[in-house]
């Protein structure tokens, strides 16, 4: 598991890897934090109450790390533990979506060096390799 920074003109991307879809989301949320260089307040810690459902893993991953940057803007909040569930679709059932049910721990966020914008779908793909899951998720700056 893991992520690393890699090259983009414009924006910031971010190489994410890891052995599932759940690991892959914290591995992202982790990324992305640092990329913003949060840090956090030494206050209480907190929890929130998360979910989310998408018709794809990649639409997951974009509502979930949106999710994270709406409550780091509007509530100046940033979690660096996760508990993460996820229910990946039937194949039976046709259209049935990918089901999220997390806890997210963090606390205030105490330090922002630079506020990201956006997450993106730019040439966004979640890919199965001999490891597990990888992906590249480009950020709005």
């Amino acid at each position: 598991m893991g992520y690393e920074e890699v090259p983009h003109t414009a924006d910031w991307a971010l190489r994410v890897w890891a052995p599932d879809l759940s690991a892959l989301l914290c591995e992202a949320a982790a990324g992305m934090n640092e990329l913003a260089g949060i840090e956090l307040a030494a206050t209480p810690r907190q929890t929130h109450a998360i979910d989310l459902s998408a018709p794809d893993a990649e639409v997951l991953l974009v509502a979930f790390l949106s999710e994270m940057l709406y409550l780091a803007e509007q509530d100046g909040l940033a979690f660096d533990r996760l508990d993460l569930a996820i229910t990946p679709p039937d194949n039976a059932a046709g259209d049935a979506p990918y089901i999220l049910h997390g806890v997210l721990h963090g606390a205030p966020i105490a330090a922002m060096v630079k506020a990201i914008k956006a997450v993106t779908f730019h040439n966004l793909r979640i890919e199965r390799t001999v490891n597990g899951l990888e992906s590249v998720v480009v950020f709005d700056v």
